[in-house]
């Protein structure tokens, strides 16, 4: 009986103990210490311009834009009109307000303190819906598959967007673009080489297309052969065309031409044409006209 009794007391005496050395540990080791703001993960907000500080850009009113304003609980006041060539509208009770040039927010805002300030309403909620885009637009040029003249419905347009609204650049279209405009009243231009655009460092040339801007694709550059090849006349020039590339393009020799005879018509800086007697590696420029010679055995 006396050694039954001492297996419940030694179980409880090695729980107390067990318990015991628990509490020793938690009490030495260090408190966590709360997580700071700094410390914690903010999501980044991509910008406009390809980067990862600041939010979209929003749209702008401009000259010719149709808008419908909207104050709630005031259907009295809702109004549809386009913003005027000195970007004005006129607004009940409140009479010309200037909102060209303001994003939409920032027009809302306006007419709703015009509202307050005069005790028409006493917290207006004002709502602009922009219902048709004509005031802020950019033309495009040149080899494209539909030139004209396009609205900018967002605020960051980029080029490849324009470009692409255009139907791209045509079979005859150049790999070079020429963007023009006016940035804070001085006059723009950027040159921009199209295959780069789409290379990993070309998103800081697919700039943001503002009001007003023309965008340009020229022609693709070309040399013209003519002679003793097979197939003379007008060719394109690819990027690092040499003159026996070139000739490869022209079909190559016929049986009676030959490589010896070979002349390039080059037009110099002063506009004066040299006469070249190229090697096979020489690169070709564009307006370079080959002539092949007959050979004489």
């Amino acid at each position: 009986m006396k050694s039954s009794r001492r297996f419940p007391i030694l179980a409880a005496v090695l729980m107390a103990a067990s318990l015991s050395l628990n509490v020793m540990a938690q009490s030495a080791a260090p408190a966590a210490k709360p997580a700071t703001p700094s410390a914690i993960a903010q999501p980044t907000v991509p910008s406009p311009v390809g980067g990862t500080s600041g939010a979209t850009a929003e749209y702008r009113l401009g000259s010719g834009d149709a808008i419908r304003i909207n104050v709630f609980q005031n259907p009295d006041l809702l109004l549809e009109t386009r913003v005027s060539e000195n970007g004005t509208i006129t607004f009940p009770l409140l009479g010309t307000v200037r909102v060209g040039g303001l994003a939409v927010s920032e027009a809302e805002a306006r007419i709703a303190e015009g509202l307050r300030k005069g005790n028409f309403v006493k917290q207006p909620q004002v709502t602009i819906v922009v219902l048709k885009v004509t005031g802020n637009q950019a033309s495009v040029l040149g080899q494209v598959n539909r030139p004209g003249r396009y609205p900018l419905e967002v605020a960051d347009t980029r080029l490849t967007d324009l470009l692409s609204t255009a139907g791209g650049v045509t079979e005859f279209g150049g790999e070079q673009l020429v963007l023009t405009g006016t940035r804070n009243g001085k006059p723009y231009r950027l040159e921009v080489d199209l295959p780069s655009l789409f290379a990993d460092n070309g998103r800081s040339q697919d700039v943001i297309v503002q009001n007003g801007d023309v965008l340009w694709i020229e022609r693709y550059p070309r040399f013209y052969i003519y002679g003793e090849v097979q197939r003379p006349g007008q060719m394109r020039l690819e990027r690092g065309m040499t003159l026996m590339q070139g000739l490869a393009a022209g079909g190559g020799l016929t049986l009676r031409g030959t490589d010896r005879g070979i002349r390039i018509n080059r037009k110099g800086p002063d506009g004066q044409v040299q006469e070249i007697k190229p090697g096979m590696n020489e690169a070709l420029r564009d307006g370079d006209v080959i002539f092949v010679r007959e050979s004489l055995f």
